[in-house]
């Protein structure tokens, strides 16, 4: 691959989200998706058709054979994140991750294990990194305007919302758990983010299922299978202690008696000489001033790109310095071990200590 190559991107799983990196990377320049898998082959296909992608494998396993393609994007249910992300790695292909990094904290261990040893760019797909209002706030924080922030309150609050009901999305031996590792994962990394990426050292976590089981709460998102099962939360509360003596409560829910009617994302960061609140697409800066309490609206620009064109290219870049990703592999591990003290937590109602050791 010279430098004035276009980066050559094989896309395992074609649904739903590896639909979305279809569209996103189809505005990058710089790559190009030049092949296409997908455990249910009409749906490949479909997409090749869709986006002129010359190239259909019958398996990942082929795909990751062909030697001129330079990385994939993984966006296949989380069960099978951790397998192919390892033989990816292995097979010497730059990775973009889809969340959560695994199902579980053995899982990612082993993926991060394979990435130190790869050689390769392994980049977690976390776009809310790259929101234009969250990048304003860390910009701010960079710059030392909120000070040390050593209280964060982050969540995900959907009242009518369980995707899929009965399929992958509601089964823990397939998915790993319910909101808390689909929207969680995301809060808690952007959390973290914000905070300048302190290690999580505890955790003391319930999770409820209160909706799924009775087959109430369910929302639009996946076609439901009223067949399967339901075997995971619908709702999660956390509290998460950091080693610099901060702390991040996380609250998320699928299906919830509430009044979060926007359904959406949320995060507070109290910092010694600033705070930040972003909630519905709005943005504010907390300060105080002549002895009053001062606020600043922040606005996103008008004709935004999108987070998710950004993390696309950014992750474009990362391969071509060979520089490791802002949302970096590290990043996914400690997602994932902190997801898992959160279910620990719930099942034996003890403080559980986060186990940082990859052997």
């Amino acid at each position: 691959m010279s430098t004035n190559d276009k980066i050559q991107i094989g896309i395992i799983g074609a649904g739903g989200i590896g639909n979305v990196h279809l569209q996103e990377f189809g505005k990058v320049s710089e790559a190009q998706i030049v092949a296409v898998t997908d455990a249910y082959q009409p749906m490949a296909v479909e997409r090749a058709k869709q986006y002129n992608i010359p190239k259909i494998y019958n398996t990942y396993q082929e795909l990751l054979q062909d030697s001129s393609i330079d990385a994939v994007i993984i966006a296949v249910p989380n069960e099978s994140h951790a397998p192919i992300a390892i033989d990816a790695l292995q097979a010497g292909k730059h990775v973009l991750l889809e969340k959560p990094m695994a199902i579980n904290a053995a899982s990612a261990k082993e993926i991060m294990k394979t990435y130190l040893k790869s050689g390769k760019v392994l980049m977690m797909s976390h776009q809310m990194r790259w929101d234009s209002l969250n990048m304003q706030v860390k910009e701010q924080i960079d710059k030392g305007a909120l000070g040390n922030i050593y209280n964060v309150k982050a969540g995900w609050m959907r009242r009518k919302g369980i995707p899929g009901w009965g399929t992958w999305f509601t089964r823990m031996h397939k998915a790993g758990g319910g909101p808390l590792i689909d929207l969680g994962v995301h809060m808690l990394d952007l959390s973290l983010h914000f905070m300048g990426s302190p290690k999580p050292v505890s955790v003391f976590g319930t999770t409820y299922a209160e909706f799924g089981p009775k087959k109430r709460g369910i929302g639009t998102w996946g076609k439901p299978d009223w067949d399967g099962f339901y075997d995971v939360e619908d709702l999660a509360t956390a509290l998460i202690k950091l080693d610099n003596g901060s702390t991040l409560t996380l609250d998320v829910s699928w299906a919830a008696h509430t009044t979060f009617q926007d359904n959406g994302p949320y995060i507070y960061l109290m910092g010694s000489e600033g705070g930040a609140s972003l909630r519905g697409g709005k943005g504010v800066l907390h300060s105080e001033l002549f002895d009053r309490t001062a606020d600043v609206e922040l606005t996103a620009p008008q004709d935004d790109e999108g987070p998710r064109v950004r993390m696309s290219r950014h992750f474009i870049e990362s391969i071509r310095n060979n520089r490791e990703p802002i949302a970096s592999a590290m990043s996914g591990l400690t997602n994932s071990l902190v997801l898992e003290a959160i279910y620990e937590s719930s099942r034996t109602g003890n403080v559980v200590t986060l186990d940082w050791n990859l052997d």
